[in-house]
């Protein structure tokens, strides 16, 4: 699977995508700088709407990111060519977990940057969930660095009840965390490197919250 192109498309899409966001949502994005330019990354955020994606390619501005998106979004012959313009790669309803464990593997492995939710769906009230299994399972299988980053406000301004965003009322920023190397993370074993994950999703949503003067969500 080849790596991922930076063409002049995606520029301009992402171009369009920021300002659109900015108009918006108001969008920010913090600390995108310290995405590797190159080499193979995953980048794990919390899952607030069908807004996180784009938002998370808006904030890299030196390279492409790929996600995984559901096979049957790929139906439409005009949408499947709009998605893998975008770098989205269909995952097989029926493939569940390994399916998407062994289409991000590949994408890795051939040196791309690749998000994933671990998540696993949008949160359905705005709490962000528990971090499924097959994320730490990705992680021991790649020997790459792992970037956590979080999104706010996306479950405000399009929540999952919705089918269409509501525009012009909710800030909805990102706040890109620091590569955690392969090394470092899985020095206690997978399952303690997902619970580093979660937690430090988890730190930088809070930090964010605070520079929008939202309340501090309990942990319970």
């Amino acid at each position: 699977m080849p790596v991922l192109r930076h063409t002049i498309y995606w520029r301009l899409c992402r171009f369009i995508a920021r300002l659109l966001c900015c108009l918006l949502f108001r969008s920010r994005w913090f600390n995108g700088a310290a995405v590797p330019r190159t080499g193979p990354l995953l980048i794990v955020s919390n899952h607030q709407s069908y807004l996180d994606p784009p938002l998370i390619a808006c904030g890299v501005m030196h390279r492409p990111l790929g996600f995984l998106a559901r096979a049957g979004l790929f139906k439409s012959r005009l949408l499947a060519r709009l998605l893998r313009s975008f770098n989205s790669v269909p995952l097989s309803e029926n493939g569940g977990d390994v399916g998407a464990m062994k289409t991000t593997i590949a994408l890795l492995e051939a040196g791309n940057a690749v998000v994933i939710f671990p998540e696993g769906s949008r949160t359905p009230d705005g709490r962000m969930g528990e971090f499924k299994r097959g994320t730490s399972l990705i992680i021991k299988k790649v020997n790459c660095p792992v970037l956590p980053v979080a999104v706010e406000g996306a479950f405000e301004a399009w929540p999952r009840h919705r089918s269409l965003p509501v525009p012009f009322v909710h800030r909805v920023w990102v706040q890109f965390g620091t590569p955690i190397s392969h090394d470092v993370l899985m020095a206690d074993g997978p399952d303690a490197a997902l619970r580093t994950l979660e937690a430090e999703v988890a730190r930088l949503r809070t930090e964010l919250r605070r520079r929008m003067g939202k309340p501090i969500e309990s942990s319970g």
